[in-house]
């Protein structure tokens, strides 16, 4: 028995970390489903990268850019979609859009940015754990009749380091919040 204890122990603890990292990823996180790429051939971008390969460029840009690393650190997963919009997929994406927008509504994120116009409609979205950190990101645009954007950023983001995350990924809506933050 005593041969067994050491052995449980250890994966008693490897099962808590990894169940602990996904409850923070789940907090964050939102699922946009899958795309496909527009059959007339038109834009379609899907980057996603994970914990792993975040914590690689975090220490790649530690000694240059150390503010980005510590950034980096606190990341769990980046998530980019862009989809280029044509008669075939436009009212589709419109409605993914809204549906996004009105299930992160419902589950209590903090909506930060509405903007619409003739050209654009932009909803930006915020899910915080009280006043420490922002634990996910939502980025949903509609940009000129010609693409869908979607974006989720998954972490432990301290709400100073909002603007850094906006210039680095060069999501113009967080480097205006993440400014108007500061100056508080």
């Amino acid at each position: 028995m005593k041969h067994l204890l050491g052995p449980l122990f250890s994966l008693a603890t490897v099962c808590g970390l990894l169940s602990a990292n996904a409850a923070n990823l789940s907090a964050g996180f939102v699922d946009f489903g899958k795309f496909a790429p527009p059959t007339s051939g038109g834009e379609f971008v899907e980057v996603q990268i994970n914990g792993n390969l975040i914590s690689m460029a975090a220490r790649l840009a530690e000694k240059s850019e150390p503010q980005v690393a510590e950034l980096l650190r606190g990341l769990h997963l980046i998530r980019v979609n862009v989809i280029g919009l044509n008669d075939e997929n436009r009212a589709e994406m419109e409605k993914r859009v809204k549906a996004i927008r009105s299930e992160l509504d419902t589950q209590k994120w903090e909506r930060l940015v509405t903007a619409q116009n003739d050209k654009e409609d932009v909803g930006v979205y915020l899910k915080t754990r009280g006043e420490e950190a922002v634990e996910g990101l939502v980025v949903t645009v509609i940009e000129d009749n010609k693409q869908a954007v979607f974006v989720n950023i998954v972490g432990d983001i301290k709400p100073e380091k909002v603007a850094t995350l906006g210039e680095r990924f060069n999501i113009k809506p967080l480097q205006e919040i993440g400014q108007s933050l500061e100056k508080k």
